[in-house]
């Protein structure tokens, strides 16, 4: 759920941006977090719901996935500011 919350940060900043300068460019980025967004909110939900039917071996490799973009995203979000 952190990388939800830093996809929500770089949605208000891309937002802000798009408003002062209505550069198309920024309508593509704004539309890349929301999907990546709702990748993230599907995948959480998908694990909560499916949780019986994974073994726990397969927990680290979860995290490490979504550690890994986290990663990405907090990367994207410095290069933005």
């Amino acid at each position: 759920m952190l990388n939800v919350g830093v996809l929500l940060t770089l949605l208000v900043i891309y937002a802000r941006i798009y408003n002062k300068t209505r550069a198309v460019f920024t309508i593509g980025l704004m539309f890349f977090t929301v999907m990546l967004m709702l990748h993230n909110l599907i995948a959480v939900y998908a694990y909560l719901v499916m949780a019986p039917l994974y073994p726990n071996d397969l927990l680290p490799y979860f995290v490490g996935i979504h550690i890994a973009e986290l990663v990405g995203i907090v990367s994207l979000l410095r290069v933005t500011l």
